[in-house]
């Protein structure tokens, strides 16, 4: 089956921290990392750059554009490892009072955002 997704590309302030930032936690969700990108066991890779034109205004996910990832992991043990280990990383536990259903009773997620504000939805199960 061809995967639903090819790439993308994320366009980062300081690529240093955001790739410790987001080396962390794809690497914890079977993400291999290949320089400055990562690909997953389908074929799906996530890259990290810094354009040469780049205006350094702060990212707002409100704004147009994309607001979020939403990624997967294998079950809720995963997920609580990866709340508990997030700060430590660069990443900033959104909805804690909410947490794992944030998302509504039927929806086990963690919410994540790191220190540039891009959020991530780490989702239980796909």
């Amino acid at each position: 089956m061809t995967r639903a997704l090819h790439h993308v590309d994320l366009w980062v302030v300081d690529p240093a921290t955001a790739t410790g930032e987001w080396g962390w936690l794809l690497g914890e969700l079977g993400w291999e990392q290949d320089g400055s990108s990562w690909a997953h066991p389908d074929g799906t890779y996530v890259f990290l750059e810094r354009s040469r034109d780049q205006v350094d205004a702060p990212y707002d996910r409100m704004r147009a554009g994309v607001n979020h990832l939403a990624l997967t992991c294998d079950d809720r043990a995963h997920l609580d490892r990866l709340r508990a280990e997030s700060s430590a990383h660069g990443w900033h536990e959104m909805f804690a009072e909410r947490y794992p259903h944030a998302g509504g009773e039927q929806h086990t997620a963690l919410y994540l955002e790191n220190s540039e504000g891009f959020e991530v939805e780490v989702v239980v199960g796909g």
